[in-house]
């Protein structure tokens, strides 16, 4: 009877170390799983933070850019106002109306410059970015590569190019 009562303690012990091994196996699983998942969630987090912080870039983006088109229809006008004030007044009426342009140019460009429209630089080196060369000319006066003469005015909106400035460039 001893011999039985060791058999069946030893079948039961076989029986607890088997539930144990299954019960090992289950929690190595579901560990797995909770990593896998504990992955997931940071990926998911983490994409939604990279969409949240794009869209609200986006919407500064829209913002600050928001009165592009108007400002680029604008310039025309200031592009004709500054050449009617490049005339040389002779009598003092005509001074007048010069002088009238001038303030009005000067106008235009603060409420322009309030808006974040600045005008392009067109001091020595030509910078392909803001600039457009539509010609090359021999200069002895110039380096090669940089600006003889401005054709048009080139502006920037928030340091965005709203029109590149036509330049005449040195060989």
């Amino acid at each position: 009877m001893s011999e039985d009562i060791k058999t069946e303690q030893v079948a039961d012990e076989n029986i607890e170390l088997e539930a144990i091994s299954q019960e090992s196996a289950k929690i190595l699983d579901l560990e797995k799983q909770l990593g896998e998942l504990t992955d997931k969630y940071y990926r998911a987090n983490a994409d939604f933070e990279n969409l949240r912080k794009r869209v609200e870039k986006e919407k500064a983006d829209i913002a600050s850019y928001s009165n592009e088109k108007f400002a680029r229809d604008l310039l025309p006008v200031i592009d004709a106002l500054e050449m009617g004030a490049g005339f040389e007044a002779e009598d003092e009426f005509a001074k007048k109306i010069k002088e009238g342009i001038e303030l009005s140019i000067n106008e235009f460009k603060k409420a322009l410059e309030k808006h974040g429209v600045s005008q392009i630089s067109t001091d020595g080196e030509f910078d392909p970015n803001v600039h457009n060369a539509i010609m090359r000319v021999d200069s002895d006066a110039h380096e090669s590569g940089a600006i003889v003469q401005v054709m048009q005015k080139g502006y920037l909106i928030n340091g965005r190019v709203l029109r590149p400035a036509m330049v005449s460039i040195a060989n």
